[in-house]
C-alpha cells in the first residue's frame, strides 16, 4: 500500500486500542500511542533508502514488528525516568505501540498480491490474501476513510463513557 493506505489501516488497528485507554483513564496515552502509529506506519518501507536491504525483506517481518516493540518499551522506560508515571505501564505501552504499528503496515501490505515475508528469516514465505494492489488509489483513500471514520467512533464512544 502507499502512505495513506498505511495510515488508514493503522488508525483503524489502533482505534480500539485508543478507546480501551481512553476508557481507563488514559487519554494522554492514547493520544500519543495514535500518533505513534501514524508515524510508524510507513517505517518499514524506509528500506527503499537502505543500501543491501530490499523492499519487503527484514523490514516487513514479525521479527522487525518485535525489534521495534522492543525499541518502544525502551523508550517507555526512558519515558518513565523523566515523567512520573507507571514504569511497567509505559513499557508495556511502548512495546505494544512499537509492535503493533510495524504490525499494521504488515497488515496493510498483505493486502497486496506481493505480499510480505511475515516469518523471515524462517520462512521466506510471503502473505497475501490478493485483495488490491499497493497501487490502488481508490483503496489507499477507502482505507484511509475506515480509519479515520474508525477513529472518530472509537473517540466519540470514549467520550460519552467518560
Amino acid at each position: 500500500m502507499y502512505r495513506r493506505g498505511h495510515w488508514g489501516v493503522s488508525l483503524l488497528v489502533f482505534a480500539p486500542v485508543g478507546f480501551a485507554l481512553v476508557s481507563f483513564g488514559r487519554p494522554t496515552l492514547a493520544v500519543a500511542g495514535g500518533a505513534a502509529m501514524l508515524w510508524l506506519s510507513t517505517v518499514p518501507d524506509w528500506d527503499h533508502r537502505l543500501p543491501l536491504i530490499s523492499h519487503r525483506g527484514p523490514t516487513h517481518t514479525l521479527a522487525f514488528a518485535l525489534l521495534v516493540g522492543l525499541v518502544g518499551a525502551g523508550l517507555g522506560a526512558g519515558v518513565a525516568e523523566v515523567i512520573p508515571g507507571s514504569r511497567s505501564t509505559l513499557v508495556a505501552f511502548g512495546f505494544g505501540i512499537g509492535a503493533l504499528g510495524i504490525l499494521a503496515h504488515l497488515l496493510a501490505d498483505a493486502l497486496t498480491p506481493a505480499g510480505v515475508p511475515l516469518l523471515w528469516p524462517l520462512s521466506g514465505r510471503d502473505f497475501s490474501v490478493y485483495l488490491t494492489r499497493a497501487d490502488n488509489t481508490i483503496a489507499n483513500y477507502a482505507l484511509l476513510a475506515v480509519g479515520v471514520c474508525a477513529t472518530a467512533v472509537a473517540a466519540v464512544l470514549a467520550a460519552r463513557m467518560a
